[in-house]
Formats: C-alpha cells, sequence, structure tokens
C-alpha cells in the first residue's frame, strides 16, 4: 500500500471518528434540549467516555494536590478539572462543587457553569451515561 492510500485510508478513519463524535454530542444535546444551560455547563467539564481517561478520581484529586503544593497551579487546575470529571461520571456531586470549586480558585479568569446548579448537571450526565455507556 502506498503512501496516499494511507493518507486516504487514514482521512476516512477521522472522518469516522469525528462523524461518531458529533453524533455523541448531538445526543447529549438532544438530553438537555430543555435546558441550555446544563447542556452548556456539560459540554465544557465531562468526559463522553471516562472509562479510557485511565485514571481515578481520588488519582487525579492526588495529583491535583501535588501539583497545588508545588505551587504549579496551572497543572493542579487541569488535574482538578479531571477529578471533577470523573466525579461527574461517578454522580458525586459534593466532589463536582469542590473539585471544580478549586479550579475556579485557581483560574480567576474562568467561570465554570456546572458550579450553578452541580445537581441538575449530574443529573443528565448520569443520564446520559446510563443511555450511551450501557
Amino acid at each position: 500500500m502506498g503512501l496516499l492510500e494511507k493518507l486516504g485510508l487514514r482521512k476516512k478513519e477521522d472522518e469516522q471518528i469525528s462523524a461518531k463524535r458529533e453524533e455523541v454530542i448531538s445526543e447529549l444535546e438532544e438530553l438537555c434540549r430543555n435546558d441550555k444551560g446544563v447542556y452548556e455547563a456539560l459540554f465544557d467539564t465531562m468526559f463522553l467516555d471516562p472509562r479510557k481517561t485511565g485514571v481515578s478520581m481520588e488519582e487525579a484529586a492526588d495529583k491535583a494536590k501535588t501539583f497545588e503544593k508545588n505551587k504549579d497551579l496551572l497543572n493542579a487546575r487541569v488535574w482538578y478539572e479531571i477529578a471533577g470529571a470523573m466525579a461527574i461520571y461517578e454522580g458525586n456531586v459534593k466532589k463536582v462543587k469542590e473539585y471544580f470549586g478549586k479550579c475556579e480558585k485557581l483560574s480567576s479568569n474562568k467561570k465554570y457553569k456546572i458550579l450553578e446548579n452541580p445537581e441538575k448537571a449530574v443529573a443528565k450526565a448520569q443520564e446520559f451515561y446510563k443511555k450511551y455507556l450501557a
């Protein structure tokens, strides 16, 4: 197989992956059709398939705390976001508030919409996960 064929094949694979991603995002949008705020909160914070992260909520939180202790605030925020996304997946509203609250404190210029109504957002995320990750 020549290089051009490989590139063409790769392009088709990328297009298929992109189409599947758009389909899943559309499903999230459809699930939240009556509440644009919840959709926007989840679009920015949840993983579509958190099983593929290879890290637990606790591991991500531990890494975030280590980075925060070492004054590496950018990496701390990133790991708190991962921990928060995993908390969404686990349905743990208390941890969602805690981790995304930490993110907001570490990043003065970014506001997390999920903190406006975390209970409702986590409930919708759980609905999504039960339907699409079963």
